[in-house]
């Protein structure tokens, strides 16, 4: 009776067994072929955070801080005053720049008038040599008759050298005073030119005065407080422009096989978790490791060596179109899942572009106003 109840169970435990066994295969065969279609083309990593421009605003030139126009977390666009300086010190050192070009245009006409007076001294010169010779000729006659004494024949001879000798010197001097001026207008003198271009200095350090956004952002990291002495080279704040993002994706070096310039990919951010997906692209492989760009890069050369596995940075652009419906910041943590189906791209990044890749004209200055200006103080003097 025991024999007959223990045979089906043994066959339904058989049973069990063989659906298990045969559900553990389906599942291999599964996950292989899910390997093979999918995990074996993508490669991912964790180890991702986002990267842009941090734009360091500093002073070009020296003086304490009176306003501040932009704080903390706010909107600034390029061109817009976001820090002005005392003008005190700048305002004199123009006026002192303007009465140096005043003063040399001055001095320059003094020596262009010198000229004209050593001419006018040659041609003097001449006039008493002609003098000296005519008195010469009238007592060499008398002199044979002697009507005069021979002493006073020498001493007209001798007037004749020294006239010689005086137009010489004039001459020299004329040669001289020519030279320092010859060529040239008053105008374009090199020492007008000089004081000219101390002048513009002095007009652009005034500007500069106002220091003005670069770049369009957001204004982090303000260090510069109201009459602190701004310095040329000292950091005041950074403006972080957010349409400028990229992912530098750390991939483990076992993981750079298959990894290609150009090859498209997926970045979920933690800030927006999986709702959100942004699509990318590899635009070029970091040229070293962190660990060897580090400030004290590791010193393997010694006998207890440890192996640890390097991670090589990986820049993935950003759609613009995702980014601004989606705004990223400097350092937010992302997955990044690369497409390597396609091994055909380069492994190192592009050259060079031909154009520049980032630029402003926040920073240009009106040098044809400073021109005109200083012209006027010529033409005044």
């Amino acid at each position: 009776m025991s024999t007959d109840i223990t045979k089906p169970n043994d066959k339904k435990r058989k049973t069990v067994l063989a659906g298990i066994t045969l559900l553990f295969i389906a599942a291999g065969i599964a996950y292989a072929a899910y390997y093979k279609i999918v995990l074996s083309r993508e490669q991912q990593t964790d180890n991702a955070y986002v990267g842009g421009n941090l734009v360091n605003l500093s002073s070009q030139v020296t003086g304490n801080v009176a306003e501040i126009r932009a704080d903390e977390t706010q909107m600034v666009q390029a061109g817009a005053t976001l820090i002005k300086l005392d003008s005190a010190d700048a305002d004199v050192a123009l006026s002192q720049a303007e009465a140096r070009l005043g003063a040399a245009v001055r001095q320059q006409r003094q020596r262009y008038a010198d000229v004209a007076q050593y001419d006018a001294t040659v041609a003097q010169r001449k006039l008493q040599l002609k003098e000296a010779e005519d008195d010469l000729a009238r007592r060499k006659p008398l002199a044979a008759d002697h009507t005069v004494s021979g002493e006073e024949v020498e001493h007209a001879r001798q007037a004749v050298d020294n006239a010689h000798a005086a137009i010489a010197v004039a001459v020299k001097q004329a040669d001289a005073a020519k030279a320092g001026v010859a060529g040239v207008a008053v105008a374009q003198h090199p020492s007008v030119l000089a004081a000219r271009a101390d002048y513009q200095q002095a007009w652009l350090a005034a500007r500069r005065n106002t220091i003005v956004a670069p770049v369009s952002g957001y204004v982090a990291k303000r260090s510069v407080q109201i009459g602190a002495r701004a310095t040329p080279g000292t950091s005041l704040l950074s403006i972080v422009p957010l349409d400028q993002l990229w992912v530098d994706a750390n991939f483990k070096e076992s993981e750079l096989r298959n990894i290609r310039v150009g090859q498209p990919a997926r970045i979920e951010a933690d800030m927006y978790g999986s709702k959100v997906e942004f699509h990318g692209k590899v635009v070029g492989l970091s040229a070293g490791t962190g660990s060897a760009f580090s400030l004290l890069p590791a010193q393997n050369a010694s006998g207890n060596w440890i192996k640890v596995v390097q991670r090589l940075p990986v820049r993935i652009a950003l759609d613009p179109q995702e980014l601004a419906a989606h705004p990223l910041r400097i350092g937010l943590s992302t997955t990044v899942t690369v497409d390597i189906s396609k091994t055909d791209g380069p492994v190192l990044g592009a050259p060079m572009p031909q154009a520049p890749v980032y630029t402003t004209q926040a920073l240009a200055q009106p040098l044809q106003q400073a021109a005109t200006a200083a012209d006027a103080i010529i033409a005044r003097n």
